[in-house]
């Protein structure tokens, strides 16, 4: 690891070499003016202080007090150091005096801050930028169950402080953190991620601690991970050659966008074919009283060949030279340098270098913003280990001049197995028509849990929530729409409806028929024993109740609601109460006339049958007014009987009122029933009594059979049944009371005269008295 180390900044030192002799060598840049270098290797806080105070020096001394347009210290500026530790502990020294600090190397978002780091600048972007570009790649995978590793030092704490503010926004969980030292446990580490079932690691150190980590996967067998490297191991080339590496899964490096930088291989090779021939230094290595160190005199203090220091990582070669050339071209504007000369006779302090620079370098334009944070240009390298020339592919871009642009070419990476992206997420998604349900410790895992009817889910809009059908709409258990609720009413056009019309339109037609029937024979005997004028009351009262059954078909109207229940309980009520004076009268003719004669010609004298009539036809017309004003039947929408349906129909009305009119309605059926069944062995020509008595059973027939499909359902046809009920209430009259005695006048007219009535008359007296 110390040799690695050391290969990694002995390459930078050679790439500063390399830049500062072009510098030197130009003739536009900084003419007749050279550039120089001190060189310290920062090796520990506390023995590197030395060399902090010597920069800062002035002649030799060091003093307390001092104005900035007079101080001239050793150094007009700093380069470096490496990393971010390092760094925060030296620079503020240098802030004091305002002494501009280049850094190629620390990323901590910490320095953008100008109060505290007032002339720091750096030539790579800083950690809130790594960890957006890390975001981005998480969500253009879809992933959300992540685990961050990192060491006990300032750049991996800056980068896990940047991530945990990241993820708040943008829906990704961090399933596991670890912050490694070398005496960590790393297998347990590993171990933990695989019990979480965590496919997404993200490595945000570097050195040593890496490849710890990355050995410890590989020994214990860990698989098919994604591993997004930081900048700081992104292009390890010694770690892409790791026996077994290719097993632990997908490696995806973030690394500045390679820059070229013309004639450093040829410099390499020059310097190294020098530094073997220099038989000067070849006492150098070894000998620590010589006072010659590494540098353009003696370079043959290690045995590095050309081909280790250009085969190293150079993640760092181009902001290392950009640090160098963005000093340059500061002391190109201090100096007022042109194409010939730079004026030598400026006076040059610290804090006059770096003002505002804007300038083009490899292709690249290097420019700091208010923070001294450089324009991002990163790039995605996919691994591919232990494979010939090409180990690290570029798989994506992210920069953000003149524009801030991400994208990641997908056809690049060929997952492993199936070729799909692996899963990266804390639960499975849910099945379509399935609703999410979060835990209570992480946002992104959750349970799945189908949607009831009558909802819906929308996974664009909120997977969370399964929202409701509105009233007009309906839904199946697990869907993902609604549909439509079909309205229903009973149509004019319906084929049950089509035949309950045309029975209404027949018996109205047979109404009417009869009434003329009637009209024309109504001295007959027939006619008079089957009430003589109360015959056409009767039927007229059949003809307004058959009119009532068509409100109940087409869309329901308030007008509708009110007739179709109105006109049937008025009229149905005046005939009943005809046949109830009927069936009474007959009852008292032939069993009460003789035993009570004084009441039955009181009852003959005064027309009781018509007052009993004109009273129950007053009293139910109130009722029914009241029923049809005081909280008027109106249209209603039945929504809940049935999930597809909306069905229209018509309210009570008043119950109080209904009840009232309804029990009426029972009474007389009960009063027509009780005496015509009391009447049932009169003679056979006097049979209105079986008649009505056939017409109240039926009556009360229909009309429970309703009422029990009433309890059991609620559909759109309940209302037909019950129009059906009217109907049937209606014809068991007609065809029980009217039919058979049109019958006999038209077909039998030899029964409908009076001597045919005395004999049936005179029979039922023999018959009596016998027994």
């Amino acid at each position: 690891p110390r040799l690695q180390n050391f290969l990694k900044s002995y390459q930078m030192f050679q790439v500063m070499r390399f830049a500062v002799e072009e510098i030197n060598n130009s003739t536009t840049l900084l003419p007749n003016v050279s550039l120089g270098y001190e060189i310290f290797n920062h090796c520990s806080d506390t023995l590197n202080f030395p060399s902090v105070f010597s920069f800062l020096s002035q002649n030799g001394s060091f003093p307390i007090q001092r104005n900035f347009n007079k101080y001239q210290p050793n150094v007009i500026t700093v380069i470096g150091p490496y990393d971010s530790t390092t760094t925060i502990t030296v620079a503020p020294f240098f802030m004091m005096d305002l002494i501009p600090m280049v850094n190629y190397g620390s990323s901590s978002y910490d320095l953008s801050n100008k109060l505290l780091y007032p002339s720091f600048l750096r030539t790579v972007p800083s950690n809130k930028d790594l960890i957006d570009i890390i975001i981005r790649i998480i969500k253009w995978f879809r992933w959300n169950w992540v685990a961050f590793i990192g060491s006990q030092d300032d750049y991996s704490q800056d980068g896990l402080s940047l991530f945990y503010q990241y993820i708040r926004e943008n829906g990704i969980c961090l399933a596991y953190q670890g912050m490694l030292s070398l005496e960590s446990d790393y297998y347990a580490t590993l171990k933990t991620i695989e019990k979480l079932k965590i496919n997404i690691i993200v490595v945000f150190s570097s050195g040593v601690i890496v490849e710890n980590l990355v050995r410890a996967a590989i020994n214990h067998n860990i698989r098919d991970k994604v591993w997004i490297a930081s900048e700081g191991w992104s292009m390890n080339k010694k770690l892409s050659q790791e026996p077994g590496i290719q097993n632990i899964g997908k490696i995806f490096g973030i690394t500045e966008q390679f820059t070229s930088l013309p004639g450093f291989d040829q410099f390499i090779n020059k310097t190294r074919k020098y530094s073997d021939d220099d038989e000067e230094c070849s006492g150098c290595e070894g000998q620590s009283s010589q006072e010659k160190t590494c540098n353009q005199v003696c370079d043959n203090c290690t045995k590095l060949s050309s081909e280790e220091i250009l085969n190293e990582s150079p993640t760092f070669s181009f902001p290392v030279y950009a640090a160098i050339y963005s000093v340059a071209h500061a002391l190109h504007n201090v100096l007022r340098c042109d194409s010939n000369c730079c004026n030598k006779n400026v006076a040059v302090y610290p804090f006059m270098v770096f003002k505002k620079l804007n300038f083009s370098l490899n292709g690249h334009q290097i420019k700091y913003d208010i923070n001294g944070d450089p324009p991002v240009s990163y790039a995605v390298v996919l691994w591919h280990p232990n494979t010939g020339s090409q180990v690290f592919e570029v798989v994506g871009t992210y920069a953000t001049y003149p524009e801030i642009a991400f994208t990641i070419n997908s056809s690049l990476i060929l997952w492993n197995n199936d070729g799909s992206v692996p899963f990266g997420n804390c639960s499975v998604e849910c099945k379509e028509g399935f609703q999410r349900e979060k835990d209570r410790n992480h946002e992104c895992c959750f349970r799945c849990k189908i949607c009831p009817s009558n909802t819906y889910i929308n996974y664009t809009r909120d997977p969370y929530t399964c929202v409701p059908c509105s009233t007009d709409e309906w839904s199946e258990e697990g869907s993902i729409a609604c549909q439509r609720r079909e309205i229903m009413y009973l149509s004019f056009t319906d084929p049950l409806s089509v035949l309950l019309l045309v029975s209404a339109a027949c018996l109205v037609l047979l109404c009417s028929a009869i009434t003329i029937l009637f009209s024309y024979n109504y001295n007959t005997p027939v006619v008079k024993s089957a009430g003589g004028s109360m015959c056409f009351l009767m039927l007229v009262s059949l003809i307004m109740s058959s009119i009532g059954l068509f409100f109940f078909f087409g869309q329901p109207m308030v007008i509708q609601c009110v007739f179709r229940n109105v006109m049937f309980c008025f009229f149905y009520s005046v005939c009943l109460s005809c046949l109830a004076v009927r069936s009474f009268q007959i009852f008292c003719v032939f069993k009460m006339a003789t035993k009570f004669p004084e009441a039955y010609k009181c009852w003959v004298k005064h027309n009781g049958q018509w007052l009993v009539i004109t009273i129950v036809s007053v009293f139910q017309f109130i009722l029914c007014v009241l029923w049809g004003t005081f909280r008027t039947p109106a249209p209603t929408r039945d929504e809940s009987s049935y999930a597809d349906q909306i069905i229209l129909g018509c309210s009570r009305g008043n119950l109080g009122v209904l009840l009232a009119v309804v029990f009426l309605v029972a009474l007389l059926s009960f009063l027509c029933f009780f005496f015509s069944y009391m009447c049932a062995d009169l003679p056979k020509n006097y049979n209105e009594a079986k008649s009505i008595t056939f017409s109240i059973l039926f009556f009360y027939i229909s009309w429970c059979l309703y009422f029990t499909a009433n309890m059991i359902s609620q559909a759109v046809y309940i209302q037909l049944l019950y129009a059906l009920a009217q109907l049937s209430s209606l014809y068991a009259i007609l065809l029980s009371y009217f039919i058979p005695k049109s019958y006999i006048i038209v077909f039998q007219p030899k029964k409908n005269t009076q001597a045919y009535f005395q004999t049936s008359i005179q029979n039922y007296t023999q018959n009596i008295s016998r027994t």
